[in-house]
């Protein structure tokens, strides 16, 4: 059996969608989340792996909210470091998810999995330490970092967009600024639909060879700024809002973002034979669901 934790977040609702009740074989599938399973609780998971015959971990359960961990660290840290290294512990086998966001972003070039981490926020820094965790406690551990999230599930950059873009077109709109959206150009990464994650994570499954520790980049290809993709989110989601590029400096946040995150994919598209989708076409097939 197969352990998925954060279940209703939005990549956990992908895998379900991707696996459904069996995962490898006749290995079933078990979908928790905060309810079933408080992953920060070590007598909980002691007690839920002892009930249960779990052949590996797919951790999806995260603290994922970036500013907010810089005035969470403690919670931040027990859901990202401490709660992936107890799984990896219970699991003996796990697929971690970690960020981009484990690079300060000074490259210009696209980090491969050698790069050296130096994350900027609390956030990168947990995300870390769970990497870290996971790959000293597990038998066999698959780290795959990803970057810019979305999906037509929870809450995210995509659902944030065309929210706005729709309030700005809005048959109470008074001035003429609320037709337009400002959006950060000088953050430069790869949007990454967590559908083409999970059906990446269903092609990796069967082919991870006992005893690995590996860490693996999964983006879709190409590369562009938020405001790129927010100026192609409301092209395809047919909303004439202007989509104005602002710089970092003039969007404060509490936590740092790295300005140039793109992952390089080679090692996992070579170990797996994965073909990955360009961001713009896997954007398209996203929003068609929601129009569906």
């Amino acid at each position: 059996m197969w352990l998925i934790t954060g279940a209703n977040g939005q990549l956990g609702r992908c895998l379900r969608d991707a696996l459904g009740d069996a995962v490898v074989g006749d290995a079933p599938a078990i979908y928790t989340d905060r309810e079933e399973l408080d992953v920060t609780d070590e007598a909980a998971v002691a007690e839920f792996f002892a009930r249960h015959q779990i052949d590996g971990v797919i951790n999806c359960a995260a603290y994922t909210n970036v500013d907010g961990a810089e005035d969470e660290p403690e919670l931040a840290a027990a859901l990202n470091a401490v709660a992936a290294g107890r799984l990896a512990k219970y699991g003996r086998r796990i697929i971690q998810i970690s960020t981009d966001y484990v690079f300060a972003g000074k490259a210009h070039f696209p980090y491969d999995e050698n790069g050296s981490p130096a994350p900027l926020s609390v956030y990168g820094k947990t995300k870390l330490d769970g990497e870290r965790a996971v790959l000293t406690n597990a038998d066999t551990a698959v780290v795959i970092r990803t970057a810019w999230l979305y999906s037509e599930y929870g809450k995210n950059f995509v659902q944030t967009m065309r929210r706005l873009g729709a309030e700005r077109l809005g048959a109470e709109r008074r001035d003429a600024e609320r037709g337009e959206v400002n959006v950060i150009f000088d953050q430069i990464g790869t949007p990454t639909y967590a559908g083409d994650l999970a059906a990446a994570i269903v092609k990796i499954l069967p082919q991870i060879k006992n005893g690995a520790r590996e860490i693996y980049h999964f983006t879709n290809e190409g590369v562009c700024s938020w405001f790129d993709f927010a100026t192609k989110i409301m092209e395809l989601s047919r909303l004439p809002v202007q989509v104005r590029p602002i710089e970092t400096k003039d969007y404060p946040r509490r936590a740092a973002r790295p300005p140039y995150s793109v992952l390089n994919k080679a090692k996992i598209k070579r170990d797996f034979g994965l073909e990955i989708p360009h961001w713009e076409a896997s954007l398209r097939r996203c929003i068609e669901r929601f129009d569906q």
